[in-house]
């Protein structure tokens, strides 16, 4: 492999992927709140920071760009976020708010540097008054150095689930979680986890103004998607978090996923302080202030765009472990009861690691070969457990290198990964674990398909539960029933704790052994239990792990 291939192998690496309105104008101030009947004017609504006018349609309102914290600019880069200055006068909501400073992501998220976007995003259904409906939180994903909320529209999940959903921007990469003892406060290691106080601002906004848009602010889930469903985890180990929601749903995040990850040299797992820190002298260096008199105010005189160079676009960062916001990784917490106990519905997709292989092969312009795999794969385990690995995954029983390293990852890192982190939490809360398993999901509309069959990708399922921005979204009628099968479990799921009933197939616990999860697919039969860890192997990767 060449050098420049190399480069750009290093890069693609640390690449995680993750009804018509009617707009109102802005009015002044003094204008009514909102009414559940239909009273006053419906595109109102009185938060505790002052009045949003949003849009209102037939079957849903929609409030965009509500501010939650101050714009973490000037001395407050770097810092917890802190609150936002209320207002009187009426705030448009129509748009969503500035997407936090970022690179541009492989499914087609848009760059930007923007560091003034700590911003949320409310979908709630036209309704009758006199019911407070459970509140869904969404934290997307994007590997924490890309992404934004407004992504994700809401309307179909709010509409058909009978339920308010927030989706939010949180800070990213180098300046969601930078971590330097020069940006710490009072003594204590508070720096690394800012875009996770972000999310937790956020949970606490929803908690105040949750009832102004018709929520039940005591019936909260969060739920997220790749970096998202890890930053779950992270809520779900924070003592911080504690009391800020009653349901958790992970989705292609499992909490225990550490060293599994393949790409050693940009994951986005939970970092450990000590190396945590090691990024951030790093980056410190890069840009000239690592021996400034005053590091902090050196960084932060710094352009949005000499810290993305320096920190490779944010790639690689994530939650910082060992301080007062994240005390423990939440692998860790699991495993020693240590953590958030609420219900948890957690799962994976089948084919997780086809959209990373996807994403090296398009940023090298190189396709896997017999070698490629064989080279990776003694690289991460070593010849001798190499050759078992490589005996358990013939490339000729999956049609290309390409497939085979992605089955292998998807074994070892998401699967199999999976399994431990269902049953570490079916012991102490109840649990619900599914595997999304549609191989015909839509290819993401902003990255040109590889040329392997890309099954049931990371991230596939999103578009089954939003009107997504990067994809088309079901396009079958099996495909359209298979979204509203589940839509209707992860609504149910955040109304009770349990996705159970609406006439869908049942969905059992997980219990000790954790083996059988709901397949969720299309067409008849295709919503069912499996066997997780005989369908990826999970045996054979314990045996090979001791």
């Amino acid at each position: 492999m060449s050098e420049q291939r190399g480069r750009a192998g290093s890069r693609a690496r640390r690449i995680a992927v993750a009804g018509a309105v009617v707009p109102v104008c802005v009015a002044l101030a003094g204008a009514t709140p909102a009414t559940a009947d239909g009273g006053g004017d419906a595109a109102v609504v009185r938060t505790v920071q002052g009045p949003v006018r949003g849009t209102v349609a037939a079957d849903h309102r929609a409030f965009e760009g509500i501010p939650y914290a101050a714009p973490p600019v000037g001395p407050l880069r770097w810092t917890s976020p802190r609150p936002v200055t209320p207002w009187t006068r009426t705030r448009d909501a129509t748009r969503p708010g500035n997407a936090c400073a970022q690179t541009a992501g492989f499914l087609g998220d848009a760059p930007s540097e923007a560091e003034d976007c700590l911003y949320l995003n409310v979908t709630t259904p036209r309704r009758a008054a006199g019911r407070r409906l459970p509140v869904m939180v969404w934290i997307h994903g994007g590997g924490y150095y890309s992404g934004s909320g407004d992504l994700y529209g809401a309307r179909r999940l709010a509409v058909q689930g009978d339920v308010v959903v927030v989706t939010l921007n949180y800070r990213l990469g180098v300046f969601g979680f930078l971590a330097h003892p020069s940006l710490d406060r009072g003594g204590r290691r508070t720096s690394g986890d800012f875009g996770l106080e972000d999310q937790q601002a956020a949970l606490r906004w929803v908690r105040r103004n949750a009832a102004a848009f018709g929520g039940d602010a005591g019936n909260v889930t969060v739920f997220g998607e790749s970096a998202g469903g890890m930053s779950v985890c992270s809520h779900l180990a924070a003592p911080g978090s504690a009391g800020l929601f009653r349901h958790a749903i992970v989705q292609s995040g499992p909490c225990t996923l550490t060293t599994q990850w393949p790409y050693r040299d940009g994951n986005w797992v939970v970092r450990p302080r000590a190396d945590a820190e090691r990024q951030g002298a790093a980056v410190a260096a890069k840009t000239g202030c690592g021996d400034a008199a005053d590091v902090a105010a050196c960084l932060r005189g710094k352009p949005v765009s000499a810290l993305q160079e320096a920190s490779d676009g944010g790639q690689g960062f994530g939650p910082a472990s060992g301080g007062p916001v994240l005390p423990a990784d939440p692998a860790t917490a699991l495993a020693t009861g240590r953590f958030n106990r609420v219900p948890v519905m957690q799962g994976t997709t089948r084919d997780e690691q086809r959209t990373f292989v996807a994403a090296i092969e398009y940023f090298t312009g190189h396709a896997t070969t017999e070698a490629d795999y064989r080279s990776e794969i003694e690289g991460f385990f070593g010849r001798e457990k190499a050759a078992k690995v490589l005996a358990a995954y013939p490339v000729g029983r999956y049609g290309s290198a390409s497939t085979a390293l992605a089955a292998v990852w998807t074994d070892h890192a998401w699967a199999c990964t999976a399994h431990r982190t269902d049953r570490l939490l079916s012991a102490r809360v109840p649990t619900y674990a599914y595997e999304f398993a549609d191989e015909s999901a839509p290819w993401a509309t902003g990255s040109p398909a590889p040329g392997f069959p890309t099954g049931a990708f990371h991230a596939s399922e999103l578009q089954y539960l939003f009107d997504d921005a990067q994809f088309r979204g079901p396009l079958t009628a099996a495909q359209r029933r298979l979204s509203d099968e589940m839509i209707g479990y992860w609504t149910r799921f955040a109304r009770t704790g349990d996705p159970n009933g609406g006439g869908a197939p049942a969905w059992a616990r997980s219990g000790p052994a954790a083996e059988r999860v709901l397949s969720l697919a299309p067409g008849t039969g295709g919503v069912r239990p499996v066997d997780l860890a005989r369908e990826h192997r999970c045996a054979f990767w314990t045996s090979l792990d001791r």
